[in-house]
């Protein structure tokens, strides 16, 4: 009968263990999350002030850009790319025939 007891109370603490490492990890998910989510909107609050200004205005900031392509529209995109604590980290600026700047986006900025 002791054997039987003993198997019910290591189910129980399995179950117990596995409970706690679930919501540990869970948590720990959604910090990591909200503080991501927060670097983004500080990126897009920054950078996407150059919206509909002059592309000078964004290379007097920035400077050279890493690259540059003509996309599919025949706008101009200019990409700058860094790296920080050894993650890339890519911005990419949308100017259009008219050297306005009509969109932002970036990739693994933190």
């Amino acid at each position: 009968m002791t054997h039987f007891i003993d198997i019910v109370f290591y189910m129980k603490l399995r179950f117990v263990i596995i409970l706690f490492s679930t919501l540990l990890f869970s948590s720990g998910c959604e910090t990591i999350k909200k503080k991501s989510d927060e670097v983004a909107e500080k990126e897009n609050e920054r950078y996407g002030q150059f919206v509909g200004k002059p592309v000078n205005d964004l290379r007097l900031e920035l400077g050279a850009p890493t690259e540059d392509f003509i996309n599919e529209l025949g706008n101009e995109i200019l990409v700058y790319k860094t790296k920080k604590y050894g993650i890339p980290c890519e911005r990419k600026f949308e100017i259009n025939t008219n050297g306005v700047i009509v969109g932002f986006t970036s990739s693994g900025c933190i």
